[in-house]
């Protein structure tokens, strides 16, 4: 047994390292910088993803940084820059020549264009837009009319399509003639005559079949057209719950206007699972390249909503003063009480606020959903009444203050269960992001109910 665990934890180590920048080669890349050596800085480069490029870019100071490009010199993947976070990529593109700027971003699909140049000042976004070729930038700029964060600014220009009454042969000599066809592509958009798309080949059925066979017949089952204005979070639920590799957009005639592929509607899930995680923490949008300034300014006004909170819990308090006087182990117990309805609120929000993303917490199950968050806080409630009963006993020698602790632990545990759940609902009925405001609305609830419940117990049963 020992020799396997022996084996295990290597194998463990590696699953832990996995696609991490090796640390080796990274103190190679940043030696070639040192020397000045470019070719060796190339070599150490070639293998790397434009993805484990950005990662390191992320990764060193802006020193380091300046001189790695610099050196670099003559190539710059375009999908570098639509992989580096954006607190930096501003600073990046600063960086680069012109010409390698132009280079890189010609390289460029429609789509990662708009994602690069939408959060650029003016004068860098006039100048990237100036790089492309008249096509290119026409497409570019009329994406960029679209809302922030619409399909328009999500999909991508270079579409593949067919008229609907050709069949594999026409499909296939069509496309072995097009020359700018887009880099990678999974299905062949049907069109009729008035360019409204009405279905979907994919390039294996197209393969697999016969030339005389009619592309109608080959169409996929599942098939979504997405509305140019709608949301992109929208966007990403759809092809998360429809399980889409691509899907086409189209205007407010429903004419085909563009196309969204799965890897960015999968960016976009991953960004609002990201988003939701850090606003339930109360950090903002920020990211580790974010400067000291920029983080505390982010996190400064969640922190002064918490201050008003915990002046509202103190309130609360302040009103059994001579209780507490009295009895000096209520100071002791308080915060246990307020501390396992925090925990037992943060646990139902959570599901909730998940349950909102993914739009499984609807009007038909809510109430559902709520009856059991407020159970399983009375049961955990009342498991976890006894053991503080048990402890309050045991510590400070009466059996009263044991039960006014295991009372106040039910409340509390039940309050934050209805609480956890019921909040983010109400804030999303009326508009506001569950992820942004609940936490500090579950917070005060089960700091507030839990002091008031406890200390007016005791009031009660101890005075």
């Amino acid at each position: 047994m020992a020799e396997e665990d022996y084996q295990a934890e290597p194998e463990q180590e590696r699953d832990d390292e996995a696609y991490v920048l090796d640390r080796q080669a990274v103190a190679q890349i940043m030696q070639a910088v040192d020397l000045d050596d470019q070719e060796l800085l190339w070599r150490e480069m070639e293998p790397l993803h434009p993805a484990d490029i950005a990662d390191l870019l992320e990764q060193i100071n802006a020193f380091d940084r300046k001189r790695l490009i610099a050196l670099y010199g003559h190539e710059f993947d375009g999908d570098i820059l639509s992989e580096l976070d954006e607190s930096i990529r501003e600073e990046v593109i600063d960086l680069l020549t012109p010409e390698v700027l132009a280079e890189a971003v010609r390289d460029l699909e429609s789509d990662d264009v708009v994602d690069l140049v939408e959060d650029l000042e003016d004068q860098q976004q006039a100048a990237i837009l100036e790089i492309l070729e008249d096509s290119d930038r026409i497409a570019v700029q009329q994406s960029l009319t679209y809302p922030e964060y619409s399909a328009g600014r999500l999909m991508q220009r270079e579409v593949v399509m067919a008229p609907e009454h050709w069949n594999v042969g026409e499909a296939i000599d069509y496309l072995r003639d097009q020359e700018d066809l887009p880099d990678q592509f999974y299905h062949i958009i049907l069109v009729d005559p008035k360019l409204h798309p009405v279905g979907n080949v994919t390039l294996g059925k197209l393969m697999a079949s016969r030339r005389e066979v009619m592309l109608q017949s080959l169409v996929e089952e599942t098939f979504h057209v997405i509305p140019v204005t709608q949301d992109e979070e929208d966007v990403a639920y759809a092809f998360n719950q429809y399980h889409l590799i691509s899907a086409p957009v189209v205007d407010e005639n429903e004419r085909l206007v563009g196309v969204i592929t799965i890897d960015d509607a999968m960016a976009v899930l991953d960004e609002e699972h990201e988003e939701d995680i850090m606003r339930l923490a109360g950090v903002g949008e920020g990211s580790l390249s974010d400067r000291v300034i920029e983080t505390t300014k982010q996190r400064f006004p969640w922190l002064a909503v918490n201050l008003v909170t915990a002046i509202l819990a103190s309130v609360v308090i302040s009103q059994f003063e001579a209780t507490i006087a009295q009895f000096v182990a209520l100071a002791v117990l308080m915060p246990i009480v307020a501390s396992m309805g925090g925990n037992a609120g943060t646990q139902s929000l959570t599901v909730a606020v998940r349950a909102i993303a993914t739009k499984d917490l609807t009007t038909s199950n809510v109430w559902r959903v709520i009856r059991r968050e407020v159970l399983v806080g009375l049961i955990n409630g009342l498991v976890f009444a006894v053991v503080m009963g048990i402890v309050g006993v045991l510590w400070f020698g009466g059996p009263q203050l044991g039960y006014v602790i295991a009372a106040a632990m039910v409340i509390n545990m039940v309050v934050a269960g209805f609480a956890g759940t019921v909040i983010p609902v109400l804030l999303e009925r009326i508009g506001v992001d569950p992820a942004l405001a609940s936490g500090a609305f579950v917070t005060t609830v089960t700091d507030v109910v839990g002091f008031f419940a406890f200390l007016g117990l005791a009031a009660v049963v101890l005075l």
